[in-house]
């Protein structure tokens, strides 16, 4: 937070909106592992959620099967909300994805926890059904999550694949299900552009 203390309104429930909406300020400066397309610089974590937020809405008729897009927007804007106080855990780092689940839990119930009871509550159920990813919706939005990595790899001749040595079962290890499960034509492409990441050197075979 910067220096300037916040200046409530007088209104309650107003008050804590404000609060809300100053402290997700902050997801700006959680920053990932992964380049932005012109490959300038790392993307940070707000850039990551309104980018899938919009590859959702426009790729939403190749879901696996109906969804409710602005369901799946909605969840794809709070999903990563938790790094406020969790950090970005890079997919491939097997040490930090053992306390990742607690870390998470931790940051939902106090970011959350910032609104209106029935308002947090509404958005906590929304990041919870996310995670689980049992719902059409939850499908389609992992899938999206795990999709744009592999774009923005690709585009930036490697970005974090090469960066760590990775190779193409390890990606495929990670992201297959979760994709396909979500959308089979994402998945198709996504086997596409693993394989010419690897015909270009891009990816380790």
């Amino acid at each position: 937070m910067s220096g300037v203390p916040l200046f409530p309104p007088t209104d309650p429930r107003l008050a804590a909106q404000i609060g809300f909406v100053m402290e997700i300020d902050r997801l700006k400066g959680v920053v990932r592992r992964n380049l932005i397309a012109d490959a300038s610089r790392r993307e940070n974590t707000a850039e990551h959620s309104w980018h899938l937020a919009m590859v959702a809405v426009t790729l939403s008729e190749h879901a696996s099967t109906d969804v409710d897009v602005a369901r799946v927007t909605r969840m794809l804007l709070i999903h990563d909300l938790v790094e406020i106080d969790a950090g970005d855990t890079f997919y491939y780092d097997s040490v930090a994805e053992v306390d990742q689940g607690e870390r998470e839990q931790k940051g939902a119930e106090r970011i959350f926890g910032l609104l209106p009871i029935e308002q947090g509550g509404e958005l906590r159920a929304l990041w919870e059904e996310f995670e689980a990813r049992e719902t059409p919706d939850a499908r389609f939005a992992k899938a999206v999550d795990r999709f744009h990595p592999c774009l923005l790899n690709f585009h930036t001749e490697g970005g974090t694949w090469r960066e760590y040595d990775l190779t193409l079962s390890e990606v495929l290890a990670k992201q297959g299900s979760t994709i396909e499960d979500g959308s089979p034509t994402l998945w198709a492409y996504t086997k596409e552009l693993l394989a010419e990441a690897v015909e270009r050197g891009y990816l380790r075979p």
